[in-house]
């Protein structure tokens, strides 16, 4: 029987975790902006003035593309984790994703679990990544249910 070692972890601080996660909101803004560039200059060039109807004109378009906005999500979480163990958050942040059995870069099936699992925490008021603030090894509902942990870099 193969002994499983034990595997020691510096975890991050909850101020990274968070910083992280904003970066890479901009950064999957960012990739929405470039993927919708002309229909958005389309939907701004309508409104000579920035005001409530723009607003909603705005508002109407992002949900009519929320399933677009979750696959970019997904797919940058899952081929950056999968690929390094990071996201470029977490570069900035020197932290990284890993399996928390092995201490190794997760699986394409964790990271892609791992991504997917995100959308219903943010969806539900971000209930999943409080977690991170409440358990020993700041994992959040997405780290736990993909036997993942994020560690310093």
């Amino acid at each position: 029987m193969i002994e499983k070692k034990e595997i020691e972890f510096a975890i991050p601080s909850n101020n990274k975790r968070v910083t992280a996660f904003v970066i890479d909101d901009i950064v999957v803004s960012l990739f929405f902006f470039i993927i919708f560039y002309q229909p958005l200059m389309n939907l701004f060039s309508g409104f000579e003035v920035f005001d409530e109807s723009a607003m909603l004109a705005i508002s109407n378009f992002v949900s009519q593309q929320v399933f677009v906005i979750f696959l970019i999500k997904i797919i940058y979480h899952t081929v950056l984790v999968w690929q390094g163990g990071i996201t470029i958050g977490k570069y900035f942040m020197n932290i990284k994703v890993v399996d928390i059995d092995t201490n190794e870069i997760p699986n394409f099936q964790k990271s892609l679990t791992r991504a997917v699992i995100r959308i219903p925490s943010e969806v539900l008021f971000y209930l999943g990544f409080l977690l991170a603030f409440f358990v020993p090894l700041r994992q959040t509902l997405h780290d736990r249910l993909s036997n993942c942990v994020v560690v310093d870099g």
